[in-house]
């Protein structure tokens, strides 16, 4: 089997039902956007594409100076509630991959990136958790789970029956 090409949404989204075009127009597209797309966009996406409806909003992730690899610390984190991380680091933001979306999340890079004109946008002050012990790397998972949370709630995206706690 073949991956798929570096430039489809699908590389930057997390496992679950796939994005196409042709329901991107009934569905809210929230790109959560890091410093590096190696850590909390990444962190951020994977809660929300686990607990959100796929039919009524999907996340993708993006880096503004995409890391070569996934932290470490990261994956051993999330694989602790059941959440797969792929192994892949994000592309770069473009207005290609913004163009569409309808949510920009940015954790602790607002001042680098307002790549998505039209969408809502919101700031996420959250530590980067590269290097950090496995600890302060779970306290940074759970604030992000939390704050995908609450915007899933806020916005009517959940799925019914389910709770993150």
């Amino acid at each position: 089997m073949t991956a798929p090409a570096r430039n489809t949404p699908l590389i930057h989204s997390i496992p679950g039902p796939s994005f196409s075009h042709a329901t991107a127009a009934a569905i809210a597209k929230v790109l959560f956007v890091s410093a590096r797309g190696a850590g909390r966009a990444q962190i951020a996406a994977a809660f929300f594409n686990q607990l959100a409806n796929a039919g009524l909003a999907r996340a993708v992730f993006a880096g503004i100076r995409p890391s070569a690899h996934v932290h470490p610390e990261i994956l051993g984190a999330m694989r602790e509630v059941g959440v797969r991380i792929p192994l892949f680091t994000s592309l770069p933001i473009t207005p290609e991959l913004a163009r569409d979306a309808s949510w920009l999340v940015t954790l602790g890079c607002r001042d680098e990136c307002s790549a998505a004109p039209g969408a809502q946008q919101e700031e996420w002050p959250v530590a980067d958790p590269a290097d950090q012990p496995l600890d302060v790397v779970r306290h940074i998972r759970d604030a992000i789970r939390a704050r995908v949370w609450s915007l899933i709630v806020r916005e009517g995206w959940w799925r019914f029956g389910q709770s993150p706690f």
